[in-house]
């Protein structure tokens, strides 16, 4: 090869890989309409998991508030069932139905008077 040549495929090299950075640079930078459409899709996501949170955090607060209101179930439970253990630990069964006909009931012995107020409020 003689020195013009060699001159030429040079400069033939040089421009295509010219040609190949311009390509890759062309190819590195995104369109517009590219970013844009990552930046919508980032704020949908970002949107979402805020409102996830949110939404958890109110769950978690109605929960809590059930869970409240089951405990004081089960204490009121607890004690109605101490109760009902006291009375059938109790020796004198005829005491309890005496007192239990009375006082629920309305029961009254044979030669008992009962005064009801029958005055309006």
């Amino acid at each position: 090869m003689n020195e013009a040549e060699s001159r030429k495929a040079e400069k033939i090299r040089k421009n295509a890989r010219a040609m190949r950075k311009k390509r890759l640079s062309k190819q590195k930078q995104a369109s517009p309409l590219m970013r844009f459409v990552v930046t919508v899709t980032s704020f949908v996501f970002v949107m979402y998991c805020i409102t996830s949170i949110i939404m958890t955090q109110a769950e978690i607060a109605e929960k809590k508030q059930e869970l409240n209101a089951l405990a004081e179930k089960a204490e009121k439970l607890e004690e109605q069932n101490a109760e009902y253990l006291s009375i059938l630990s109790e020796e004198d069964e005829r005491a309890f139905m005496e007192r239990y006909a009375v006082e629920v009931l309305g029961y009254a012995y044979p030669n008992e008077r009962r005064f009801y107020d029958t005055a309006g409020k």
